[in-house]
């Protein structure tokens, strides 16, 4: 079920105009330890952008040095061009739903969503007529005299969405609100909350480390790593063209494979991979020597037959997996590399993929991404 409003209701819960954020060489340090290390990040008003990275990146304090709950060491933190660095948490035009939903067991529905309208003075009458407007916004206008205990996971997540909108605020962060729910209800409100951000109009920062709600749901990601930010782009951009390993590892399967740049032209460049050579079109064209190469799995293709042709490697069918979708196939090079293949479940006979059948596989040069050691290459 997506959640929609009802014509004329996404301006009253939006709240005002703005919701621009600006990072500026953001740091936080705890004693020796540096948590968030000098980030600089621009996020447009009205904006879905995701703060991605594994545990321990720096992605969760950033989110709270945004919200007032940490002061940062240095640096600034920007809303609509005003510094937030003397505006405690209660000042800030910013609200939090956390990954525990907090909502108080003793109120119904409705009183958990006009409960922080008490704080701004808002009467009983406009009180009542907001939280019955953004349950209905949420799609929970008839469970308005329940309990908590008596909603649903999903449920529970929409009542606390709804208790945060409701205050109009210019900025929504979101702190792995998903974390709690099953696989099939996460999946279901990565479209409906994407939905609900779009009707309201209101920024929303998202913290995962989930790849998929990342790229489902953002207009654009920042992959975090180490405290920084490695790459920022469209999910698109930071699929397709990861600007280092990390990246590219962490966003989706990639296949990485160390080779040698041995030449260049118009065309871009040559990489040797063990005893065979290819071209690669994109990413660092510019590196010499020792470098490594990233594919993605589905743009490989794996055909019968150990004769490889321009940009295909020989190899062995090590094993497969089947996912329902696709087969993943595990290619073993004659160096000893393991390559991963997708080959899409569209009704042709995927027994033919046997183990130990000899195979080529081909290596689209424009899917082949050069990334020299150590460096960040061009988003093209």
């Amino acid at each position: 079920m997506e959640m929609t409003a009802a014509a004329g209701t996404a301006p009253a819960i939006g709240g005002d105009a703005g919701g621009e954020v600006e990072l500026e060489a953001l740091e936080k340090r705890f004693e020796d330890v540096v948590a968030v290390d000098s980030i600089d990040l621009d996020i447009a008003a009205g904006e879905f952008f995701s703060l991605l990275g594994p545990s321990g990146c720096g992605k969760t304090t950033t989110l709270r040095l945004i919200a007032g709950f940490e002061r940062p060491t240095s640096g600034d933190v920007r809303l609509d061009g005003a510094s937030l660095a003397a505006v405690p948490p209660d000042r800030r035009n910013v609200n939090t739903v956390f990954q525990n939903y907090a909502l108080f067991p003793h109120l119904n529905v409705l009183d958990n969503v006009a409960f922080g309208m008490r704080y701004q003075k808002v009467g009983r009458k406009e009180r009542d007529r907001r939280a019955r407007e953004a349950l209905e916004l949420v799609e929970l206008g008839d469970y308005a005299k329940r309990r908590p205990h008596q909603l649903s996971g999903g449920q529970q997540q929409r009542v606390a969405l709804a208790r945060a909108l409701v205050l109009r605020p210019a900025v929504l962060l979101l702190d792995e609100p998903l974390g709690a729910l099953d696989a099939k209800i996460r999946r279901a409100l990565r479209i409906e909350l994407k939905a609900l951000q779009e009707e309201v109009g209101t920024t929303f920062i998202f913290v995962t480390h989930d790849q998929e709600e990342a790229l489902s749901m953002s207009d654009r990601i920042a992959v975090m790593h180490d405290g920084g930010v490695d790459q920022v782009g469209t999910p698109r951009e930071i699929y397709e063209g990861p600007a280092t390993l990390f990246v590219a590892d962490f966003l989706g399967v990639a296949n990485v494979m160390e080779v040698e740049v041995i030449g260049r032209d118009g065309r871009g460049c040559r990489l040797r991979v063990g005893t065979r050579e290819l071209w690669s079109e994109c990413g660092d064209l510019g590196t010499t020597g020792a470098a490594s190469a990233v594919v993605r799995p589905e743009r490989l293709r794996v055909t019968p037959g150990a004769e490889a042709g321009e940009n295909c490697l020989p190899g062995m069918i090590d094993r497969t997996i089947f996912v329902g979708s696709n087969l993943q196939v595990m290619v073993r090079l004659a160096n000893g590399n393991l390559l991963q293949a997708s080959v899409p479940n569209d009704g042709v006979d995927l027994d033919s993929h046997e183990q130990g059948s000899p195979v080529s596989v081909h290596v689209p040069p424009d899917a082949l991404r050069v990334l020299a050691p150590g460096g960040v290459t061009p988003a093209g």
